[in-house]
């Protein structure tokens, strides 16, 4: 029996980059834009939506990629830091922080250590 994973990874590439594109696209909207903006913003402590954000993106770059999967981390652990440092020189009311990126990268730790449990369960390949 095949899982949803095998019928993503069987998509076309250029959808799948197009996915995590668009993935990618909303969280920079959600950190970049003015807090008031954002929906459900201050809902929980600060650096657990940063770890939950960056664990749900790396996630989804690990499901839609079928190779080079360390490349989706480094991705988005440089991606944390441009967030922090746009945040810190945008006038927008946000503020860069070396915790929230700190967060960010525990974030993309934890999708890969759910990443790999999947994988030794077997539900994914």
């Amino acid at each position: 029996m095949r899982s949803p994973f095998d019928l993503i990874a069987r998509l076309p590439r250029p959808w799948r980059v197009a996915l995590y594109a668009l993935a990618t696209l909303v969280l920079s909207y959600m950190a970049l834009a003015p807090e008031h903006d954002v929906p459900g913003a201050d809902l929980i402590w600060d650096k657990a939506e940063h770890g939950s954000a960056w664990t749900v993106l790396t996630l989804a770059g690990l499901v839609l990629s079928t190779r080079r999967r360390w490349a989706i981390g480094l991705f988005a652990v440089a991606f944390g830091a441009v967030i922090e440092v746009l945040q810190a020189i945008m006038p927008f009311g946000r503020d860069g922080n070396l915790g929230d990126w700190i967060a960010d990268v525990i974030g993309v730790a934890a999708a890969y250590l759910l990443w790999f449990a999947a994988r030794r369960l077997g539900w994914v390949r």
